[in-house]
């Protein structure tokens, strides 16, 4: 009787670069999110995550890069899940209110300011999932409007808008916190 080949499972791939990968991936989503438990709880859906596209036919070769690009993705999807869930509840408040207050779309962003960088990470974790997620993906991570709308599921426009909102968001609440006057 003859048996037929069996094939190593292609996720035994992970197992080569896991103990280099996972503080990787971990610092990664930690220095973006600022939560310990949800930076374990992304690591660990990056890791899964991991495990189903190495399954995939034609999956791309293992490497730390790449499970940062996974773990960027729950990121994103976290924000989402999150902003759907902020954007249900101001509607259960308040159906009345509507949008950020935000008038008009500056494209330029002349503020240029030394930032202290503890009240920027706290301001940043106070702004709504949109913002955060658009001003992190663009800044910490420099990719460009293009690739964050890309990321975001939204056009170019309407990114370079949720930008200028978001920056403008940012501002004012950093403003707040350090106690500074002045128009936005």
């Amino acid at each position: 009787m003859t048996y037929p080949r069996v094939r190593p499972d292609p996720a035994f791939a992970l197992l080569e670069v896991y103990e280099q990968a996972l503080p990787e991936v971990y610092g990664y989503l930690l220095s973006r999110c600022g939560n310990r438990t949800l930076a374990e709880e992304l690591t660990s859906e990056t890791f899964l995550g991991a495990v189903g596209a190495c399954r995939k036919q034609a999956s791309p070769p293992v490497s730390v890069p790449w499970l940062i690009g996974i773990a960027r993705h729950k990121l994103v999807d976290h924000w989402r899940r999150r902003e759907r869930e902020e954007r249900a509840l101001r509607l259960v408040r308040d159906a009345s209110e509507v949008g950020d207050g935000v008038n008009g779309a500056d494209v330029a962003d002349p503020w240029e300011a030394e930032l202290d960088a503890l009240v920027a990470r706290q301001v940043l974790a106070e702004l709504g999932a949109h913002h955060r997620s658009a001003l992190t993906l663009r800044y910490l991570d420099g990719l460009g409007v293009a690739e964050v709308a890309d990321l975001l599921g939204r056009t170019t426009h309407a990114t370079e808008g949720l930008l200028a909102r978001a920056r403008a968001a940012f501002r004012r609440q950093y403003r707040r916190q350090v106690g500074e006057a002045g128009d936005d």
